[in-house]
């Protein structure tokens, strides 16, 4: 059976369970907890971080990018980065931007702050790295509203992993509340379209103990 490790708020786990689910392959999840430092886990990735994919034979594949090459070498139907080229250059450009800069300048400050340290019992949000991740939130937004308004879909034409990587991260900081959507229509309308597709809807059902999203979380149409 194929197994997942992954943590339900972390954005690159996500990204990898939607794509699972747009290639229809069936999966057991398995919740690990990164900061327990497990042995066992640590066997199977050094590095103590997840997303982890365990396939047939015991093999490992990490890290959200390699799992979602390996998807495309494996299951030729569906495709998340497509055939083009250029597109598929886009599409990884796009990946890149969310999983390395959105992480660091949003990702490691507002969830970090909001609900890493809650799991990891390190006290309460630091107020100043809040604000500085917030004021990086909002650049990122602008530049989605811009990619939305200009395209039929954030890398181009199609939908693909470049749409499922940005939606994957701000799922999270809608859940906190931290988007305020009446100020980016066009991203919004895009990321409407994403949130209605079948492979989202696990992800809107991930709930943290003592932390419940605003009610328009789960709205198609909000």
């Amino acid at each position: 059976m194929t197994i997942l490790y992954h943590l339900p708020f972390s954005a690159n786990c996500r990204l990898v369970r939607i794509a699972l689910a747009e290639k229809k392959l069936e999966v057991k999840y398995i919740v690990e907890p990164i900061w327990e430092r497990r042995n066992a886990f640590l066997q199977v990735n050094p590095e103590g971080q997840v997303p982890v994919l365990c396939i047939k034979d015991n093999n490992y594949i990490t890290g959200s990018t390699v799992i979602i090459e390996w998807l495309e070498d494996t299951i030729l139907t569906n495709s998340l980065i497509g055939k083009d080229n250029n597109f598929r250059a886009e599409v990884r450009r796009i990946m890149g931007w969310f999983n390395n800069k959105f992480c660091h300048e949003v990702e490691a400050t507002i969830v970090f702050e909001k609900i890493m340290k809650v799991f990891m019992g390190k006290g309460t949000p630091n107020t100043n790295i809040l604000r500085a991740g917030r004021k990086n939130l909002l650049v990122h937004l602008q530049y989605i509203d811009w990619l939305s308004k200009n395209r039929d879909w954030l890398a181009g034409d199609n939908y693909s992993a470049a749409d499922i990587s940005a939606a994957a991260h701000l799922s999270i900081l809608d859940y906190l509340g931290e988007i305020k959507w009446r100020d980016y229509s066009y991203a919004k309308e895009w990321y409407a379209r994403v949130k209605s597709r079948p492979s989202f809807r696990s992800i809107l059902l991930d709930k943290m103990p003592g932390l419940l999203p605003p009610k328009y979380y789960t709205d198609l149409d909000f």
